[in-house]
């Protein structure tokens, strides 16, 4: 199941971001984070969104992303994918932490009509402490989807509450000040993520 999620994460997110990958080598000169980088970015991602925290409030990225932060959109009722990737968001987190960086581990729910503010809450306090929860209608949560050029599909089933649903799986690592920077494939370890992101930070 992780290995279609991600193959099809793949593919939609380089069809929608259409240069993600292949951004102009003549802009890298002026990029402060070239040596930071995995590979060439590019594209018009992340941007302001509205949506509801653990607590029921309503928020916007101002009040989420204040600090530096790793973005993940999933679900709750994700079978393994979601799980696995978010334990290792929050791994990169605490190393970071030894490290002297304060980091913010960030879940976006793309499932809003089982993900209900209490149950993203309890699912970010599960991983981490500082683990923000968010979820929305399913208006707010399509526009913070597409800012950020996520891509996720409620799969057909004949129980109206139980079914997967096709989703990227990237992560995003914001900062407050930039934006998005850059984000980090399934197949990096907590390691990797947190020597890249300390990387950002230090410049």
């Amino acid at each position: 199941m992780s290995k279609l999620y991600a193959g099809l994460a793949a593919a939609v997110v380089v069809g929608m971001v259409g240069g993600l990958f292949a951004y102009g080598q003549l802009g890298k000169s002026d990029d402060r984070f070239a040596e930071c980088r995995a590979g060439a970015v590019g594209g018009d991602i992340g941007g302001p969104f509205t949506l509801v925290n653990g607590d029921g409030a309503t928020v916007t990225e101002k009040d989420v992303l204040a600090k530096p932060s790793l973005v993940y959109f999933g679900y709750t009722f994700c079978p393994d994918v979601c799980p696995l990737d978010n334990a290792r968001n929050v791994e990169a987190v605490d190393i970071l932490e030894e490290r002297g960086f304060d980091v913010t581990p960030v879940f976006i729910s793309i499932d809003p009509a089982r993900d209900t503010p209490e149950v993203v809450r309890d699912f970010a306090a599960n991983l981490h402490p500082r683990m923000i929860g968010l979820t929305g209608s399913e208006e707010q949560v399509k526009a913070a989807s597409q800012a950020y050029k996520t891509y996720f599909r409620k799969q057909d089933s004949d129980d109206p509450d139980y079914y997967l649903v096709d989703h990227s799986t990237f992560t995003y690592l914001v900062l407050p000040e930039t934006g998005f920077v850059d984000f980090f494939k399934r197949d990096e370890t907590a390691e990797q993520m947190a020597e890249r992101t300390a990387c950002f930070l230090t410049h």
